[in-house]
């Protein structure tokens, strides 16, 4: 109800300091994470070398966050509890902030929704010092035991506001949401070693680290040389990190640690350009798992956007996303053999998770990879010779590749029995035989198999020389003697028909023929003998169910064409049962190590598996 004068005219008046406190709180501490998260900051910026964290029912009943940092005095404490009282910002313009926490909102806004205790000590003191805020309700400083440092205690989250606290998840749910934003702040700081404990459960503890250690650690990524380390730089701008191969993707975005200026963020701008820079490598739906930190001037970024302090706004953003989607591209773009899976076949069925394989640095043919994609394409005498750099000078059709070595037959399509062992250390080994006429056996030179799906192997080559002679201006296209029509539905064909400028550059050349139908008089001559009319309406339902498909938009149209793409290339590609000659599929591997991305298919699915050899001995209990 309004408060109103005597003529019905509503009185302004001012809040009382609780009411503000708890107003403030509403923003700042939506759940016990959010709490955990400003504590953790403030150890974090205290100076600390070791934090210890925990926690009780998900952080609804008890959060318990103590640090070695420099601790407070009596006078310290009781400005901390008061609202917009910091020691961190120096600069009162907000542009040159060097600390994770600024505001002066954190304390005095949990302090307001729960009962808090702070008892710190500084170094050179004799004791520690503690005060109390329950409700908005400041106590007065007290004496108390306690080492050097700072120990938070806030007990009954939301005690004083029951709307907020009904509206909490299960401690397990609330459990999830506290250990992801411990995850990413100890990423931030792997100087500083962490404990975690849940129901006096430890759930981390991560010693004094570099950051290839701690990136695997908080990853869950195995070793740390199982991760692809990024490294970019466009202006002022620099971007470094690691990043997961393909192959490797959750069902969210918690996988996704990103760090601007050293502060952990849950930005669109970043996420949208790391989906970009897998969409054409992952499987749809799927997220890539990275940890990427930008650093960028501090006056083109503003951080005070949010009181949470996760949220950011770019004065360039578009220089933002070229640099992660360019620099995210080139990690990628390696060749099978030097990233992949090797699936653990000893796991329950019902598992689908998957650790990342390095191969051994002394491969000489791995170590050469990318020297070779760096090195031009010599091809005199050849029809389509601007192909990329580090591709087979012709990768269609397969007939058509070279041996990647001698092959000596005791019987026709047979490799000789003392043939079985590769002599050279290649990536993905010497074929040794096709199975289910869908699946390539190969054999390394220290004896581990490797799985080949020969139709999504070929797709990406496929894919990578169209995309490569598209950006370059150079498909080829094939007249067709008799123009095909294909009948769609009014909407497709309007689609595909907005596109057809973009179309023609890839070598498809459509007109409108009639309401509900288009002629294609032209394919690439890449593709060979494939059937127009299955891929045109498989391009059409996908320019239709794109509501991003604007080919007025040039960002909008190379997405979409890179997509096209991939469809193209999937027509194109050998089937799955058709047989191949072990000089085609040993080509076939040699073009799959050299040719970029082609650790995934054009769809995201894996084009190869490892099984090494102490995995076999395992399996069948000599290890």
């Amino acid at each position: 109800m309004n408060m109103s004068s005597g003529n019905g005219q509503p009185v302004i008046r001012r809040l009382s300091e609780q009411v503000v406190n708890r107003i403030a709180a509403g923003e700042v501490i939506e759940r016990p994470a959010a709490a955990l998260k400003e504590l953790v900051e403030n150890a974090i910026d205290s100076g600390a070398r070791r934090i210890h964290v925990r926690l009780d029912r998900g952080g609804i009943d008890r959060i318990d966050v103590t640090d070695d940092g420099c601790g407070m005095s009596p006078d310290d404490l009781l400005l901390a509890v008061e609202r917009h009282c910091t020691s961190k910002l120096r600069d009162e313009t907000l542009v040159r902030i060097s600390t994770l926490g600024f505001r002066g909102e954190a304390l005095p806004s949990i302090g307001a929704a729960a009962r808090l205790t702070v008892m710190s000590r500084l170094h050179n003191s004799d004791s520690a010092w503690a005060i109390r805020v329950e409700g908005g309700v400041v106590g007065e400083v007290e004496p108390c035991a306690g080492p050097p440092g700072t120990r938070v205690l806030v007990e009954d989250m939301f005690f004083a506001t029951p709307a907020r606290r009904k509206f909490l998840k299960s401690p397990r749910v609330e459990s999830s949401h506290a250990e992801n934003v411990v995850r990413r702040l100890a990423l931030s700081a792997p100087h500083i070693a962490f404990r975690l404990e849940f129901d006096q459960r430890v759930v981390l503890d991560l010693p004094v680290q570099d950051m290839a250690a701690r990136v695997a650690a908080i990853l869950e990524a195995g070793h740390a040389d199982g991760l692809l380390p990024v490294e970019g730089q466009r202006g002022d701008l620099k971007l470094s990190g690691f990043i997961c191969a393909p192959s490797v993707h959750r069902a969210t975005a918690n996988g996704q640690m990103l760090m601007v200026n050293g502060r952990p963020v849950v930005d669109p701008v970043l996420r949208t350009a790391v989906r970009v820079a897998y969409r054409n490598v992952m499987e749809h739906g799927r997220h890539a798992v990275v940890a990427l930190s930008l650093d960028i001037p501090p006056e083109q970024v503003d951080v005070n956007v949010h009181p949470a302090k996760t949220e950011l706004r770019y004065a360039d953003s578009a220089a933002v996303r070229a640099l992660v989607i360019g620099s995210l591209g080139r990690a990628l773009g390696t060749g099978a053999g030097v990233a992949g899976v090797r699936p653990d076949l000893l796991q329950s069925r019902g598992s689908s998770s998957a650790r990342i394989w390095y191969p051994s640095e002394r491969s000489a043919d791995a170590a050469g990879v990318s020297a070779r994609l760096a090195a031009p394409l010599d091809a005199p005498g050849q029809p389509d010779a601007g192909l990329p750099p580090g591709f087979a000078e012709s990768t269609l059709p397969l007939s058509a590749l070279p041996a990647a070595r001698k092959v000596v037959p005791d019987g026709p399509g047979q490799p000789a029995a003392d043939d079985m062992t590769p002599a050279i250390d290649h990536p993905l080994g010497v074929a040794v035989a096709q199975v289910l006429g869908t699946y390539i056996v190969s054999q390394t030179a220290d004896g581990a198999l490797v799985l080949v799906d020969q139709h999504a192997a070929h797709e990406r080559l496929t894919h990578e020389i169209l995309r490569q002679q598209y950006l370059g201006g150079e498909i080829r296209a094939q007249r067709l003697l008799l123009p095909e029509v294909v009948d769609l539905p009014a909407r497709q064909v309007e689609a595909l028909l907005s596109f057809g400028a973009a179309l023609a550059r890839l070598g498809i050349e459509i007109e409108p023929f009639g309401g509900t139908a288009v002629l294609v008089r032209t394919m690439p001559a890449l593709l060979g003998k494939e059937d127009p009319v299955g891929m045109l309406r498989d391009l059409a339902e996908e320019l239709e169910a794109d509501d991003l498909a604007n080919p007025a938009q040039a960002d909008a149209l190379d997405a979409r064409m890179d997509a096209i793409i991939a469809r193209m290339a999937c027509h194109g590609s050998v089937r799955a049962g058709r047989k191949l000659t072990h000089e085609e599929m040993n080509a076939l591997l040699r073009d799959m190590e050299r040719t970029p991305r082609s650790g995934t298919c054009s769809h995201g699915r894996p084009t190869w598996l490892k099984l090494e050899k102490a995995d076999l001995e395992r399996m069948f209990g000599r290890r």
